[in-house]
């Protein structure tokens, strides 16, 4: 999953790609101009709701997928670090 800045990012460069400023996004979507900027600076840590009205005024939507990364079990750090009686 993109984190904030990537997700910032795309918003930013499909409504540069509609031809549209901040401003008249702020207008289409009733969104502060001044959230979609923080929203495109990956700043914001608002609603849901924000973000999926933005993301429909761009062409864009969530995607919920599997994680690709896990953190190790406890056992396997243990056996990292544990010294060798060799």
């Amino acid at each position: 999953m993109a984190n904030r800045e990537q997700i910032g990012q795309k918003i930013k460069q499909q409504r540069k790609y509609r031809h549209l400023t901040q401003s008249q996004l702020s207008e289409l979507t009733r969104i502060n101009k001044t959230t979609i900027s923080e929203i495109e600076n990956g700043r914001f840590t608002g609603s849901f709701d924000i973000f999926e009205r933005l993301l429909d005024a761009v062409g864009l939507q969530f995607d919920i997928i599997t994680k690709a990364h896990s953190l190790p079990d406890w056992d396997d750090i243990d056996d990292l670090f544990s010294e060798d009686d060799d």
